[in-house]
């Protein structure tokens, strides 16, 4: 069973990403791309304009500070919430992409080996292969290339990702 949804996704190394920003825009990047895909009528603001709207630093872009932000930004008529896997597979389903945190310094996982170490990615589905779930991801691209769309396995990553839902109500 495959569920992938048509998701245009963008590098944060794209030229439309300030310089000063692309290492750590990795979260404002999974937003814009997610909301893009979400809103028939896209807000007037660009990559940019999220990073500093939602408080990216340097280090990145901590969770609760997207979903305090976000939500603030896009007002009430959106739930914006942190989700557990169920509901992140319910999302995809629904025909909405998710926003996938991998973090292994925050959750404490120093011996682990997740796909990415601390870094957002838009969830765009997901693939039960063999009893195992692989989810579909759009990786943020790197330096000089674009966004690829990666299939990731959940069990190795499993204690080291969060999920944030962006909804309407």
């Amino acid at each position: 069973m495959k569920t992938q949804l048509k998701v245009k996704g963008m590098s944060q190394y794209s030229i439309d990403v300030h310089p000063t920003f692309q290492n750590s825009a990795c979260g404002p990047t999974t937003v814009f791309v997610i909301l893009n895909y979400l809103l028939k009528d896209p807000l007037n603001i660009d990559a940019n304009q999220l990073y500093t709207l939602l408080g990216g630093t340097k280090i990145g872009l901590f969770k609760w500070r997207l979903i305090k932000n976000l939500q603030k930004l896009l007002g009430p008529n959106w739930n914006v919430s942190s989700c557990s896997l169920a509901i992140a597979l319910k999302e995809i389903d629904a025909g909405r992409p998710v926003a996938m945190k991998f973090d292994k310094y925050f959750t404490f996982q120093w011996h682990s080996k997740p796909t990415f170490k601390y870094h957002w990615v838009p969830l765009i589905g997901y693939e039960i292969e063999q009893n195992e779930l692989h989810f579909f991801v759009h990786d943020n691209g790197g330096p000089n290339r674009d966004s690829q769309i990666r299939k990731v396995p959940y069990a190795p990553n499993s204690k080291v990702i969060r999920f944030v839902k962006i909804e309407p109500k």
